[in-house]
């Protein structure tokens, strides 16, 4: 049978006097589902639906379809601006040394833009780059379109080269297209993307999605909804066991045989199984409940079991075999890694030396106590370092013992409390970077004391020890950091070191210094 999730706090929830379904009626139900009509207080329902899966809504399509049209007015906006660009540089001289070379009209070059406008239809819709139902972070935006349009590019090239063999372009006109396509096409899709955010969260064109579970992983779900308008989300309900009317504002509908009927009756688009503790049984039947409906599923794994591993597909005389990759970061990854951080650690301590020696000198008359501050922490394979910060506390901060950082914490110096904000206080870590105890990227280090303890707590928590402590990393970008959930951030950090790649670290620090300059960082006191 299916478990009852954790009991929520009473707090957002009303107690719901009325007797839950029996395990009779919940049968009676199952056995109407399998009929495709359910038994309920307003009637009985066929199990119809009003929309087929897979049929995008009316908004939906109107977001696919201009979004395909910003693509082809950038691109043919590029080429333009290309054919520009390529006759105002040829000067005098080079036409001198290269009589040849002459840039006739833009139409003498339609052949280029039309390709390019076919080619690029075809592969991004290949590529699924019009199914944008769900936001699609800008960094991850820009790398795919740069990816996709040089490749739209070469294909361009190859299809005009093959079948217009007469057909004469300029290598300079061609290498600016391509820049601009890339630059204009990310600004288009960027600018188009924003517009279409702005409208989920108004409702236009969002999925009603039931949340099956309201224990501590549906809970999760719902509050990333909730704060996360922009998704498009609309939970209309939740199926749960509790004996409580309602989950953070959001009532119960009913119980799993239930579901059949909800989905009708409420008209549900998608729908969301946040129970990772479910036996493999349990899960299968409540999966076939809601295929029986033809709505979208999506099923919350087991954060630690499954969510920090890639899972590939190998064969052993023909059985198949699942095999999990254990350790993403070793061998030429290592080394990799290792000149990134030692480039960028050289080249920041250079570039920032006027600006440390500045902070270092307001620190020192701030407050009274030394500019630097540094206490032991955990790194790579559970090996203690000595940590380099910015003093941003009293010197006094500690008389007691460690203590949590939390908002508003009375300890920090008026200078201190600035820096910290703005994560000045970080800068001096990037010595412990250069000398190979941190990496600019990683799982933030913690000390030993709280090491000890969230062992204890969280399971595969030592398992963030397996590469080096960082300055940023996956979990700080996502607003995970300061006095937030520790489970959340293991989540996080088990995810990055066995995913890791040099585009991710490049992603991360990017993002790093986007949200340090907008003054974006979340939970960072």
């Amino acid at each position: 049978m299916w478990k009852t999730p954790v009991q929520p706090t009473p707090d957002v929830e009303e107690p719901l006097p009325e007797p839950q379904p029996s395990a009779t009626a919940a049968t009676a139900d199952a056995d109407a589902a399998e009929q495709g009509v359910y038994s309920s207080p307003n009637g009985r329902y066929s199990a119809l639906r009003a929309q087929r899966p897979g049929v995008p809504k009316r908004a939906q399509l109107v977001f696919a379809l201009s979004l395909a049209i910003v693509d082809l007015g950038c691109t043919w906006l590029a080429f333009f601006l290309a054919h520009r660009l390529t006759e105002m540089n040829l000067t005098p001289r080079l036409m001198e040394l290269q009589p040849d070379i002459i840039v006739g009209p833009f139409v003498e070059f339609l052949a280029l833009p039309v390709t390019q406008s076919l080619v690029l239809l075809s592969l991004f819709s290949s590529q699924r780059m019009y199914q944008r139902r769900r936001p699609l972070g800008h960094l991850d935006e820009i790398f795919r379109t740069a990816k996709l349009t040089t490749l739209c590019t070469l294909l361009t090239v190859a299809l005009v080269s093959l079948f217009l063999r007469d057909f004469v372009y300029h290598r300079t006109f061609l290498g600016y297209a391509w820049l601009l396509n890339i630059v204009i096409l990310t600004v288009g899709r960027t600018l188009h993307a924003q517009i279409q955010w702005n409208a989920q969260a108004r409702g236009i064109g969002g999925d009603r999605v039931l949340l099956i579970g309201g224990g501590d992983s549906g809970r999760m779900i719902l509050q990333r909804v909730q704060a996360n308008p922009k998704l498009g989300f609309q939970v209309i309900g939740i199926v749960d066991n509790s004996s409580t009317r309602s989950i953070l504002n959001v009532p119960i509908l009913g119980s799993v045989a239930d579901i059949p009927r909800i989905i009708d009756e409420f008209a549900v688009d998608e729908v969301i199984i946040a129970l990772p503790e479910s036996t493999h049984q349990e899960l299968i039947g409540i999966i076939s409940l809601c295929e029986r409906e033809k709505v979208g599923i999506r099923v919350l794994p087991d954060a630690f079991g499954i969510m920090a591993s890639e899972v590939t597909i190998g064969y052993l005389g023909g059985l198949p075999l699942v095999t999990v990759r254990d350790v993403a970061l070793q061998g030429w990854r290592l080394t990799l890694k290792r000149g990134m951080d030692l480039v960028g650690s050289a080249i920041g301590l250079v570039v920032l030396s006027p600006f440390l020696m500045l902070v270092a000198l307001l620190i020192k008359l701030d407050s009274p106590g030394p500019v630097f501050y540094t206490h032991e922490r955990m790194g790579l394979d559970a090996k203690s370092f000595k940590i380099l910060k910015f003093r941003s506390m009293r010197e006094d901060a500690e008389r007691s013992g460690p203590g949590w950082t939390v908002e508003n914490d009375p300890r920090r110096t008026k200078l201190g409390a600035f820096i910290r904000r703005a994560n000045i206080d970080e800068l001096p870590q990037l010595i412990n970077v250069f000398f190979g105890e941190m990496s600019l990227v990683g799982p933030r280090p913690e000390r030993p004391v709280y090491v000890e303890q969230f062992r204890q707590m969280i399971p595969r928590y030592m398992d963030r020890h397996r590469e080096k402590a960082g300055m940023t990393g996956w979990a700080a970008v996502n607003g995970l950091r300061g006095d937030t959930s520790i489970e959340e951030r293991t989540k996080y950090d088990l995810w990055y070191i066995e995913n890791w790649s040099l585009a991710l670290d490049i992603k991360i620090i990017i993002r790093t210094l986007g949200q340090w300059i907008l003054g974006t960082n979340k939970n960072a006191y």
